[in-house]
């Protein structure tokens, strides 16, 4: 009978380590899964910024040299002497010309506006920071989980027998990335 029951204590205790690796090892893949995460949502931002920048710039440099165009026609129409009919004639035609042409932009691209390019390209942004700090977030919580259970007894016992090891902490070691990412155009 002792026999049977120092049996079932070893069988139980067993069981019991086999649950707490089984746990360990749950605990490190969602860890790794976690920042794969992360990796994935970094890897996105990097390739989508700048095709986004691009996008923006390429609409808004559209825009910015038909504006140009009419800013220096006007200028070179206002700097024409009173006095001369036939220069101020030929400087008012083009830029007529130049406002005709920023009115064909206007119409062949209706939403073509900077400013909602710009407030879309800042929404990418926010909403990618936001993504980027939600993996952090699953990601450092998954890490949590591993070291306690790494860290704590009886857990401990297992892992250091099966070498389980603690996690880093996605933490930001530069105060500079802290900061939100500047967009230049």
């Amino acid at each position: 009978m002792e026999t049977l029951i120092l049996l079932v204590m070893v069988v139980g205790v067993v069981f019991y380590a086999i649950s707490i690796y089984n746990g360990l090892v749950r605990s490190r893949q969602m860890t790794e899964e976690a920042w794969s995460g992360i990796d994935v949502q970094l890897k996105r931002r990097a390739d989508l910024i700048p095709n986004l920048v691009e996008t923006v710039k390429g609409y808004a440099k559209h825009e910015k040299d038909a504006l140009r165009e009419v800013t220096e026609m006007r200028t070179r129409a206002q700097a024409v002497p009173a006095g001369d009919v036939a220069g101020r004639a030929a400087a008012e035609g083009m830029l007529s010309q130049a406002l005709g042409r920023l009115m064909a932009v206007a119409e062949a691209y209706p939403d073509l506006k900077a400013n909602d390019n710009f407030r879309d390209l800042q929404q990418t942004l926010e909403t990618m920071e936001s993504e980027i700090q939600m993996s952090r977030r699953y990601y450092n919580g998954s890490v949590r989980e591993l070291n306690v259970k790494v860290e704590s007894f009886p857990s401990n016992l297992v892992a250091n027998y099966f070498k389980f090891q603690q996690a880093e902490y996605f933490e930001l070691e530069d105060p500079a990335d802290r900061q939100n990412p500047q967009v230049q155009f």
